[in-house]
């Protein structure tokens, strides 16, 4: 059990307000994880909690933590019925510790749930630990057997949660719940050592106090499920193939699916203790979650029904996954918290904000001086040390001086270095708890957005369309009028007919189709005539064009190798803690990344570095890093972007990471006015503004930095080259950071040679589930199945119809297979307000399913996107 640090804060809890365990109890939201610490103080055993959504959930969870030492977040499968993709094992394993201190945990134990989680049916196996201690006698071989029958898979090197391996007297296990893998060293049987280890070096680091190993499959082959199994054998014979699998003791993936068929009706409110206490906050908004689960699976089942094959339960007859809370619910008395009172004798838990504008510490000081006037105690819970450091530094040159404390050991005024998601002011305790959001106007985390983009792919030939321009190699630029079949000298083949100037026309086999590409370059143009000279003339001006382009990029280069760049000074306080507000943890090859460009940034010689690597691995952060180091030197940072919609997502990204410190961040691009425009350019030019991120609006001729420093290259794919060195001659001393997921050849020569340096970051993010691809024939069903699927777990749809004739045609056929879902289309023929507003909307959530063409690859910011649809893939 943890030490919470603010734990002591809970001894001033007031008691008096506890109606008794059944009825209805005011509480607002920032005041919830303090008013489940105090109850927990008086309660005998368990309590479960209930809130809607899983955000609240895991925020509720993390801020209850500073108050008491012993919570668990019950998490909702990531998973969906029928999707025969087995949960994530830290999932699995973070589950069966919560059912598991729920069902033995005394009094002061909590465990929270989300409205899905607690409305899911709970396997029916085991969820006790594996448990070793140094000292103790344990047989090897039976160890080894109970781990790999909890779902932990055996392997030569643990590198992963839920993985074991053996090596002599050694067992190495990663427990699926928890963050570091523990090794066993066995004299006999009997356990002599148990350390930490280290994934990468694979050597042991310290001492751990024991081996606590969750089940790391929640759902498991054992004698319950495979009697079950057998008994379906007879009933359900559509599905013998499972059912056979089961009996006979194996796992597989995606056997999670099959829970509803061998379980019983039971959630995790039926394994709640007589002696333990239920708490549902928002309880409307809580049942109506889980009505809709219960309604949107029974939609889902509908629509998947005609696939299930011969003999398969109709779509209302299939065991269901989530069950009614309601039904749980009835005969379990529970304290019901909505955020307001609703009757005249409902207790209330009266919480306020500070009084103090958010950001401004003579504002923040003089609020936190009018709590302790009025005899509260303020405490400013800030994430990291770096933060808690600057925000006790700046209150004391205000005149108020809080104390520095890691925890609380009484209940004193201080600052800490524990981040809390919503602070509150409790007048009648005589307490305040205050976090980044009520201090510095931000919140302590956000989701990290993560961009999605690739590089545009050749036009493919079948794509053709009578009337498209194309061009040949030889003869240039012609009209398709589309495929013949021809007999010549015997031979019957195919050809394609291109119509060129003076009514002449090509016929190309199709086995010569390279010599044919389809025009790609914007305005209609001029068509060529066969066996003239203007083809090539014009390629001839283009060598010319591009030889021209080339020669200025290499003397660009040359003056760049010889010239002196500003050498950045080392990281200040602020830097630390802008990187200490990054809510997640770097992977080793982006930290690798962070450190490179630092060392790049601090040498003489200006930088210029690619930064490569898959989609959501971290290279905007890497970014936002370098941009504040420029920044807080006192150099400008442009950001160049490709389009106006993934300017206006960083203008966003960057503006909040940048709220509480004194930079002017601002956005150029078409979607300000001219006189906005001009604005920011006469800010760019006097130095006011510190960060503009921008489209090719910021190449124009009249835009002027008074000291630009460095340049980002957002997608780099989708600038010309011209475009991306023509801002690099503002300044041959600037420093360029190049980000892309998807590198051009030209980029990745430079690199090759030593122009220019490289960093790949190739490490995933920790947890991150793998993408699931399907490729088939059209199936309505299965396009229902997977819009159904999104909707139940409140995601959002990217439907691809690359055709804009035709394109209002498919969004009546979604209309048709899914009604309930809300539809926008997008294409490049809308005018660009169009474009800007549907995005927007999308982006805010007011639509399910974005029926688009391929202009969705334009590198957008839409991170709750989780299933992209194709046709014609």
């Amino acid at each position: 059990m943890s030490t919470a640090p603010l734990g002591v804060l809970v001894d001033r809890w007031p008691r008096h307000l506890i109606p008794g365990w059944s009825g209805r109890w005011a509480v607002a939201p920032p005041a919830r994880a303090f008013a489940l610490a105090g109850l927990a103080r008086s309660s005998e055993g368990p309590i479960l909690a209930l809130v809607p959504g899983e955000l609240e959930a895991e925020e509720l969870a993390d801020d209850l933590a500073l108050f008491t030492g012993a919570v668990s977040l019950l998490p909702a499968w990531e998973t969906l019925p029928f999707e025969h993709v087995s949960p994530n094992a830290a999932t699995m394993a973070r589950r069966s510790q919560a059912r598991h201190e729920l069902a033995t945990g005394r009094g002061g134990t909590v465990v929270v749930a989300s409205a899905r989680a607690a409305s899911q049916r709970i396997s029916p196996s085991p969820v006790e630990p594996v448990v070793a201690e140094a000292g103790a006698v344990i047989d090897f071989e039976e160890l080894v057997r109970k781990l790999v029958a909890i779902g932990y898979r055996r392997t030569e090197r643990v590198e992963a949660r839920g993985e074991l391996a053996v090596r002599g007297g050694i067992i190495d296990v990663f427990p699926a719940q928890a963050e570091e893998p523990i090794r066993l060293d066995f004299w006999g049987d009997q356990v002599e050592e148990v350390r930490v280890f280290s994934i990468a070096t694979q050597r042991s680091v310290e001492p751990a106090e024991r081996l606590v190993a969750y089940p790391a499959r929640e759902f498991r082959p054992d004698p319950a499920v495979a009697a079950a199994a057998q008994g379906l054998l007879t009933r359900e014979p559509w599905a013998a193939s499972t059912w056979d699998r089961l009996v006979a003791g194996m796992a597989f993936a995606g056997m999670e699916s099959w829970l509803p068929w061998l379980a019983p009706a039971r959630t995790v409110l039926n394994e709640l203790p007589e002696h333990g206490r239920l708490v549902v906050f928002d309880p409307v908004r809580c049942r109506d979650r889980s009505r809709d689960l219960v309604k949107e699976e029974g939609e889902l089942a509908a629509a998947l029904a005609p696939t299930w094959g011969q003999g398969a339960p109709a779509a209302g007859d299939h065991p269901a996954l989530y069950l009614d809370l309601d039904e749980a619910l009835a005969g379990r008395p529970a304290l019901a918290a909505p955020p307001v009172a609703t009757g005249p004798d409902d207790p209330v838990l009266e919480v306020r904000g500070l009084d103090a504008t958010p950001g401004d510490p003579e504002s923040v000081a003089a609020g936190l001086a009018r709590l302790l006037a009025a005899g509260v105690t303020p405490v400013v819970a800030m994430d990291g040390a770096a933060a808690a450091d600057r925000v006790a530094r700046l209150l004391g040159e205000q005149g108020l001086a809080l104390a520095r404390r890691t925890s609380l050991s009484d209940v004193e005024a201080a600052v800490l270095p524990v981040g809390i998601h919503r602070g509150f002011v409790h007048p009648a305790s005589g307490v305040a708890v205050l976090g980044e959001q009520e201090v510095a106007g931000r919140r302590r985390a956000h989701r990290r957005v993560l961009r999605r983009s690739r590089a545009e792919g050749a036009a493919q030939y079948r794509d053709l369309e009578a009337g498209d321009y194309v061009v040949h190699h030889r003869h240039g630029i012609g009209h398709f009028e589309g495929l013949v079949t021809r007999t010549i000298t015997g031979v019957e083949r195919d050809y394609l007919v291109v119509a060129y100037a003076a009514g002449d026309k090509l016929y190309v086999p199709t086995d010569q189709l390279a010599a044919i590409r389809k025009y790609t370059g914007g305005e209609a143009p001029r068509v060529s005539r066969m066996g003239g000279q203007d083809w090539a003339a014009t390629k001839n001006r283009v060598r010319q064009a591009v030889a021209a382009v080339a020669q200025q990029v290499v003397a660009l280069h040359r003056a760049r190798a010889e010239a002196a760049g500003f050498a950045y000074p080392e990281d200040t306080p602020w830097q630390g803690e802008l990187e200490g507000s990054f809510p997640y943890e770097e992977t080793p090859d982006q930290l690798s990344a962070i450190v490179d460009v630092r060392a790049d940034m601090e040498g003489e010689r200006p930088m210029d570095r690619l930064v490569f690597g898959d989609v959501g691995f971290g290279k905007t952060e890497v970014a936002i890093r370098a941009a504040f180091k420029a920044a807080t030197a006192g150099r400008q940072v442009a950001v160049l972007c490709p389009t106006t919609l993934l300017a206006q997502q960083h203008l966003a990204t960057f503006g909040e990471r940048f709220a509480p410190y004194p930079m002017r961040v601002e956005m150029l691009s078409r979607f300000l006015t001219a006189r906005q425009q001009a604005e920011v350019v006469k800010g760019l030019a006097g130095g006011e503004v510190d960060v503009v991120i921008g489209t090719h609006r910021l190449l124009s001729e009249d835009v002027r930095f008074a000291n630009l420093g460095l340049l980002v290259v957002d997608e780099e794919q989708r600038f010309g080259v011209a475009a991306k060195d023509q801002i690099k001659r503002l300044r041959v001393g600037v420093d360029v950071l190049t980000l892309t997921a998807t590198p051009i050849p030209r980029t990745l020569e430079m690199a090759l040679t030593g122009i220019r340096d490289v960093s790949h970051i190739r490490t995933p993010p920790e947890d991150r589930h793998p993408i699931l691809t399907y490729v088939g024939p059209y199936d309505s069903p299965s396009v229902s199945a997977a819009i159904r699927r999104e909707l139940l777990r409140e995601g959002q749809v990217f439907y691809v119809h690359n055709r804009v004739q035709s394109i209002e045609r498919a969004v009546a056929r979604l209309r048709e297979l899914v009604p309930d879902a809300r539809y926008a289309v997008a294409h490049g023929r809308m005018s660009e307000g169009q474009l800007e507003q549907v995005m927007l909307d999308f982006w805010n959530r007011q639509y399910d399913v974005l029926v688009a063409t391929t202009i969705i690859e334009s590198g957008l910011d839409l991170p709750q996107v989780n299933t992209l649809i194709v046709e014609r893939a």
